[in-house]
């Protein structure tokens, strides 16, 4: 499926549009009823050089991001594209259409169906065009800003799985039960995190386990 999308003067734009978003889903098996009700986790990998993703690593998702262009009186520019990865600090988009590097755009995207969108603005770092099979098509962005705290729905799709199985688990203790309110057991919890992070090799959160 394609939009149309008109830009000033008599240029218009056609850029590919996602239905909703797919996830490349970790082929590991994932047992126990209340895992199998959760949306399956994108495959993770390491970053490999690439310029808008810096120290985090990326994931394989595919979802459909609206990026728009702001010039004087309105937007002068908006349309459509399927991002191939993204990471907490950037994205790379399939595109056989492209604008200058530099360029800064406003996005906004979902991680997964009915979730609130990620709002941003981010630069244009780098392009590719390729037309062969192997090859791939399209720019990278790095975000400069978020709005609403969005990012941190970004963030917790690297580490949210890891987080919830530490927290159910930590809750059980005697300790977590103790404690007079949901608040106190909040900082409890965020506390015996940063402390395994700080005594095990496991100290990065953006690395898996």
């Amino acid at each position: 499926m394609q939009r149309k999308v008109a830009q000033k003067g008599s240029v218009t734009v056609r850029a590919p549009v996602s239905e909703a978003p797919e996830v490349v889903k970790d082929p590991r098996p994932v047992g126990g009823a209340l895992e199998a009700r959760r949306p399956a986790a994108p495959i993770i990998e390491m970053n490999q050089g690439e310029a808008e993703h810096r120290q985090f690593p990326r994931a394989q998702l595919a979802t459909r991001f609206e990026v728009w262009v702001d010039g004087d009186g309105g937007r002068r520019f908006a349309a459509s594209f399927t991002s191939v990865n993204v990471s907490v600090s950037g994205a790379f988009l399939g595109s056989t259409f492209y604008l200058p590097l530099g360029t800064v755009l406003g996005v906004s995207f979902s991680l997964e169906p009915g979730a609130a969108p990620v709002q941003a603005r981010a630069e244009i770092v780098r392009e590719e065009r390729s037309s062969g099979p192997e090859g791939r098509s399209g720019f990278g962005i790095r975000f400069i800003d978020f709005s609403g705290q969005t990012e941190v729905a970004l963030a917790r799709l690297f580490v949210g799985m890891r987080l919830r199985a530490f927290a159910e688990e930590y809750l059980k203790s005697q300790r977590a039960r103790s404690l007079p309110n949901e608040l106190e057991r909040v900082v409890d919890v965020l506390a015996a995190w940063e402390l395994l992070k700080a005594t095990t090799s496991a100290a990065d959160p953006w690395q898996g386990g």
